[in-house]
């Protein structure tokens, strides 16, 4: 009888576990690259890609037909813009971006990103969901790091953890692209890491939406690896 009772445990508490397929952080750059207006473009990229149909299909077709979503601002510091929220449909998907487009800059200061990444990592293990699968989707205009823990000691965290990091880089008009030394190449190098992990590029300010509906579609469907250039 002990036996059936810990069995029983076991199994209600990896139910409770497996309980949204995907925790997906969004880690946006608020640094001081950004300025305002660019700021009010990001969360408007984010809120049109989560309301996307496609978007709104692939998160049908997953395992548990839902998915976890924070929107957290990374500069020298970190600050949660919407706080964690489970989508299943497009009621849920418009609450999300209703609170995107409402919310406050939360992010001031420069480049941080070993912290953003650890406190990615932190969100996912303080929460009350373990989703099936765990993302970091950060995306940014530079791979220079000022302050707190290194971007390879963050990363190899993070993907210890089992973790994957996927990565949109956000070129401006002077970065060589795909060239060696560019963005793009770094954000690679540097940035992603785990199973899938993938680069979605933003070649410019007017392709930023659609970058983020791709990248967001791959993660949800699980679809991603390599390099994606939007629009492709």
């Amino acid at each position: 009888m002990r036996w059936v009772c810990v069995v029983l445990l076991w199994l209600g508490s990896t139910a409770f576990a497996e309980d949204t397929d995907l925790e997906l952080v969004l880690l946006a750059d608020a640094s001081g690259s950004i300025d305002a207006r660019e700021i009010a473009f990001q969360l408007e990229g984010y809120a049109q890609a989560i309301t996307d149909p496609q978007v709104l299909e692939a998160i049908a077709r997953t395992a548990y037909g839902e998915i976890a979503v924070t929107y957290v601002e990374w500069a020298t510091n970190q600050g949660v813009v919407v706080d964690w929220m489970r989508i299943r449909d497009a009621e849920d998907a418009e609450r999300f971006a209703e609170a995107l487009r409402n919310g406050p800059r939360s992010a001031y200061g420069s480049n941080a990103i070993g912290a953003a990444l650890l406190e990615g990592l932190r969100m996912m293990d303080e929460n009350e969901m373990v989703g099936f699968r765990r993302v970091i989707d950060f995306s940014g205009d530079s791979v220079r790091n000022y302050t707190g823990p290194s971007i390879e000691e963050a990363r190899t965290r993070v993907v210890a953890a089992g973790v994957t990091i996927n990565a949109l880089p956000i070129l401006r008009p002077d970065d060589p692209g795909r060239a060696q030394g560019g963005l793009e190449d770094a954000y690679e190098s540097q940035i992603i890491g785990g199973p899938g992990a993938f680069v979605v590029t933003a070649e410019d300010r007017e392709s930023f939406a659609e970058a983020v509906r791709r990248k967001l579609f791959l993660e949800i469907s699980d679809a991603g690896a390599g390099r994606v250039v939007a629009g492709n």
